[in-house]
């Protein structure tokens, strides 16, 4: 009896000193800054408004105001590997843009991770493939986030550029239809969803539907995108992502569509690599329209 007693109190406790599922939901920093690029812990606004996604912000030295990017993370429809998935991070390009002044948010959607919650950008099934769905709704995320930290006052109102990956750059071209006096750019590295179908590299699931959805999104978009495949990427190959560019070009959207050179052994992760940052720096400076260097004579 002592044991069931001792167990009853312990659960008795537990429900005295837990979170009332109603606790107010609270935005902003939620630790201090860290290096490098003063790396700081984040909550930001989600669909869901009883959960604040996680989110990692890295700026350069300063008060700003900076312009901002925000990094959409890929993402997969094996429920388990969401659920394990590290905070992503992408911290060689969070690096790339600190240096060039800029403030980057990288935010956690829902469904993933420690930020858990209901996946809202789940396609479904193979043959009844939302993709259109899928890709507004993780456009909602992106824009939630980038909202919100536009409001902070060492971020710039105007100019801030999305950079997506995978099934995030599939929700960025999503997001094309947003106010281009709000967002300048996005840069869409191997967007698309439906990659590795069954796990099998280089088979698509329902192709057709998701070119049909590239092309809705065109009809809409107002802000130019810029898409980069890597020669070895078995998610979505260089032949079939610029049939998706084409689609969303002749939807109505404008779509530069380039080609980079393979990073280790599958492109699709390069992003994610210091190695793969440094193949992509000519094209993400040309598509962010930034300065070129200023050439120095050797002593």
């Amino acid at each position: 009896m002592r044991l069931v007693d001792t167990l009853a109190r312990l659960l008795l406790l537990s429900l005295l000193t837990a979170q009332p599922l109603c606790a107010q939901v609270t935005f902003g920093a939620s630790g201090a800054e860290s290096e490098p690029f003063r790396r700081q812990e984040w909550r930001v606004p989600s669909p869901d408004t009883d959960i604040a996604a996680r989110a990692l912000l890295f700026r350069p030295t300063g008060s700003g105001p900076f312009r901002l990017a925000v990094i959409a993370h890929a993402s997969t429809q094996n429920v388990l590997r969401r659920a394990q998935m590290p905070q992503p991070e992408y911290r060689a390009l969070a690096a790339f843009l600190v240096a060039r002044g800029f403030a980057v948010l990288v935010p956690e959607r829902l469904g993933h991770g420690a930020t858990g919650g209901r996946y809202l950008e789940d396609q479904g099934g193979c043959d009844e493939a939302d993709y259109a769905r899928a890709g507004r709704a993780a456009a909602e995320e992106i824009s939630l986030a980038l909202d919100y930290l536009q409001k902070q006052d060492f971020i710039r109102k105007d100019a801030a550029v999305v950079i997506g990956h995978s099934a995030g750059g599939w929700g960025a071209l999503a997001l094309a239809n947003a106010d281009p006096k709000t967002i300048s750019a996005i840069i869409a590295f191997a967007p698309g969803r439906g990659g590795h179908a069954n796990d099998e590299p280089n088979k698509l699931c329902a192709p057709h539907t998701l070119l049909a959805a590239a092309a809705e999104f065109g009809k809409a978009a107002r802000i130019p995108v810029t898409s980069l495949v890597a020669v070895n990427d078995s998610y979505f190959a260089p032949a079939f992502s610029k049939e998706l560019a084409d689609a969303f070009g002749g939807g109505g959207g404008k779509d530069d569509f380039r080609t980079l050179p393979a990073v280790g052994s599958e492109g699709h992760w390069m992003i994610e690599t210091e190695a793969g940052v440094k193949a992509a720096s000519s094209e993400l400076a040309r598509a962010l329209n930034l300065p070129k260097p200023v050439a120095t004579k050797k002593p």
